[in-house]
């Protein structure tokens, strides 16, 4: 089948002419995986962290099938369904979570090289763990993004790693001879008695980034609230946890479309002993949740795209969260002071007041109208 890459598009996320649905990198990791893949039967190659679905779909259109995918954000998933259909691979794939399923025997697996060293440990120890003695993995990049100690982080697993030549400003990693594989687990950092856990690839890992701090500190009594309490975009669940905490008798409804994310805040969610009240769902901002349901909704926005800063993404959630409170309900935001967002929050949401300001952060509450 004969395609161009040029055509995939990244719908239902956000598009637009410097916001590419695939690379350099994409097509380098294709053409030299081009043998092995052609040696590999069904349900042999597996592909992790494939941006809009380049990479499943350029796989599939060489022949391949029972193709098995991990993406961490839904909205990537959403984007490789609606790809495929549109060119009649909807069958060659199967999206599966970050566990031994993923890679069990498997024999060539091609990666986009995530940002983080923890995360492509994560995912490093378990191609290691469950893909046959002779897998390959093609785990490929823009060269601006890469650095040394991501061959390091290969070589705790794999006995051989190869570099392979730039082209386009892109590079591929070649990994051989699997050893010490090892499934995901989170990491735990303690702070203030807020146990926080993380997978590789989570927003700030087991850290609390500063602007969460400051929301943190001024989160307002929520005892009688009407209406559902969530915490938008909740990474690691820091805002989720801490609210149930405070409130022995509210149910918290956290949300994220990072697989990495809703996994690490079930996790904090249990290591503080408040699982029962925090319910963890993967979504797009908030799709699945009901028009004028939610009375109480915190938010730290994303300003990143991958790896592409767009201020695009904040309104979005502003305008979703819009739609789930019901009037007089409330949204928290905090967000760096030179973004501006209030204009958007008032003309989204409803009138906004300033709850705290710093040299860096603004922290602010919009009333539903």
């Amino acid at each position: 089948m004969h395609f161009s890459l040029a055509a995939l598009r990244r719908w239902p996320d956000l598009e637009g002419p410097d916001l590419p649905a695939t690379d350099a990198a994409d097509r380098l990791i294709l053409d030299e995986s081009a043998d092995a893949r052609r040696g590999a039967t069904p349900g042999e190659v597996v592909v992790i962290g494939d941006g809009y679905g380049a990479l499943t779909v350029g796989a599939a259109a060489d022949g391949a099938r029972g193709i098995r995918v991990h993406q961490d954000a839904l909205t990537g998933e959403q984007a490789l369904a609606a790809n495929a259909e549109r060119l009649a691979l909807t069958g060659a794939f199967t999206s599966l979570p970050l566990e031994s399923g993923l890679t069990a025997d498997a024999r060539v697996v091609l990666v986009r090289l995530p940002r983080s060293l923890d995360a492509l440990r994560d995912l490093a120890g378990l191609i290691a763990a469950h893909a046959a003695p002779d897998v390959v993995v093609f785990a490929g990049g823009r060269i601006k993004h890469m650095t040394p100690a991501m061959n390091d982080v290969l070589r705790e697993h794999f006995a051989r790693v190869d570099v392979t030549h730039a082209r386009q400003k892109s590079r591929i990693l070649v990994s051989r001879g699997p050893h010490d594989g090892r499934d995901p687990a989170p990491r735990r950092e303690e702070h203030d008695g807020l146990v926080v856990c993380a997978f590789g690839g989570a927003f700030a890992g087991t850290a609390i980034d500063i602007g969460t701090r400051m929301l943190l500190a001024h989160l307002p009594d929520l005892s009688g609230v009407h209406g559902d309490v969530v915490d938008l975009a909740c990474g690691t669940g820091v805002v989720a946890a801490t609210l149930a905490l405070r409130h022995p008798d509210l149910v918290v409804h956290a949300c994220d479309q990072s697989a990495a994310a809703v996994a690490s805040a079930r996790e904090t969610a249990r290591a503080n002993g408040v699982s029962d009240r925090v319910e963890v769902t993967r979504d797009d901002m908030l799709r699945s949740r009901p028009d004028a349901s939610a009375g109480f909704i915190a938010l730290n926005p994303p300003f990143h795209v991958g790896a592409a800063i767009s201020e695009g993404v904040a309104p979005r959630m502003f305008a979703d969260a819009g739609r789930a409170l019901r009037p007089g309900g409330e949204l928290w935001t905090v967000w760096n002071s030179g973004l501006q967002y209030r204009p958007a929050l008032e003309r989204l949401v409803g009138p906004t007041r300033q709850i705290a300001r710093n040299a860096k952060f603004t922290v602010t509450a919009s009333t539903r109208r």
